[in-house]
């Protein structure tokens, strides 16, 4: 897993801050969720409030921490970047809130895993803008409110089902991030071809954007490893032989699938007769974490169809037999 290349996972070496988008006329694709929060960031300013708290959901790589730096740069604000897991005592998000100026833009990546009681905690400094926290030992407590400056509370996740009621229903505008168009990645990688400076071809930019996975940081990533193929193959401009090369050396196939997405589907097929199986026996199988299965595999292989849900578990479909090249079972 650590080095699946296609993962839409954040890497260490990923380093997108050289390529992300800034203003919100740069940001590509995700139409619908774009022109919206345009709209609801022009009246907050009209009417000089703090923007309402933003939720943005769907798989990695999307586009989540990208779209909250944007908004904080269209509000003319500045931005605290902080993980849910980060958070681990009270004193921590009183740290955080405390340090905010007035209409700053807090970003909570992976949202979702913020413990309980600290989620209560968020409920009021939302709400009214007062951060209500207990001070002093067992015994020797009470209760001080401290106000806030307003300010804007961007989260993200990956898993929204699993934020409680509650504090969903604190955020005024919520959005679900779609995977991309083979377009869509085109822009995006012939941007990043201008932004890193190598030339690509217009043919080689779709080729490498049908296998990046409907995923902005897939695509940016496979730019980056077939660019080095482009330099120390070719003559530093990527062009579709040369894209080809490098993505079939990459295990990368026609639909974005590598050697993690054959496991995953042939130990469906092989050992549980395509299913329908329970997540767990996947897990186990392929000696993966669930939730990892969830998140990082699961929804593009849905996307494409190769892959789906029944009440009694997971299925691979007609479509992944003929992928993977192995007959489809008469009468399934």
């Amino acid at each position: 897993m650590d080095d699946r290349i296609i993962t839409n996972e954040q890497l260490e070496e990923d380093n997108e801050e050289q390529i992300r988008p800034r203003q919100m006329e740069e940001y590509i694709g995700q139409t619908e969720v774009k022109e919206n929060i345009k709209i609801f960031i022009q009246a907050a300013r009209i009417r000089k409030e703090a923007l309402d708290h933003v939720l943005l959901y769907g798989p990695p790589g999307l586009g989540k921490t990208t779209l909250s730096h944007i908004i904080a740069n269209e509000l003319g604000s500045s931005i605290k970047t902080v993980t849910g897991p980060s958070i681990e005592k009270s004193g921590d998000l009183a740290a955080i809130l405390s340090s905010l100026d007035d209409y700053d833009v807090l970003f909570i990546d992976e949202i979702h895993r913020i413990p309980k009681y600290i989620e209560e905690i968020l409920y009021s400094a939302m709400e009214d803008f007062k951060l209500e926290i207990m001070v002093g030992n067992e015994g020797n407590s009470r209760n001080i409110t401290i106000d806030l400056p307003p300010f804007t509370l961007v989260g993200a996740t990956t898993r929204a089902g699993d934020l409680s009621s509650p504090l969903r229903d604190r955020f005024g505008i919520v959005s679900k991030l779609q995977f991309y168009s083979d377009e869509e990645l085109t822009q995006i990688v012939n941007r990043t071809s201008r932004v890193l400076d190598c030339p690509i071809d217009e043919d080689a930019a779709f080729e490498l954007a049908r296998r990046s996975r409907g995923t902005p940081r897939v695509a940016n990533r496979l730019f980056k490893r077939v660019r080095d193929y482009a330099q120390v193959l070719g003559n530093g401009k990527i062009d579709l032989s040369i894209t080809k090369i490098a993505l079939d050396r990459l295990k990368v196939d026609e639909l974005g699938l590598d050697d993690t997405d054959y496991h995953l589907l042939k130990s469906i097929i092989e050992r549980f007769n395509g299913g329908p199986v329970g997540i767990e026996a996947i897990a186990s199988s392929i000696g993966e974490e669930q939730t990892t299965i969830e998140d990082v595999y699961e929804p593009y292989l849905l996307q494409r169809g190769l892959l789906k849900r029944t009440a009694r578990g997971r299925m691979v479909t007609k479509l992944a037999y003929e992928h993977l090249n192995i007959p489809f079972p008469e009468g399934k």
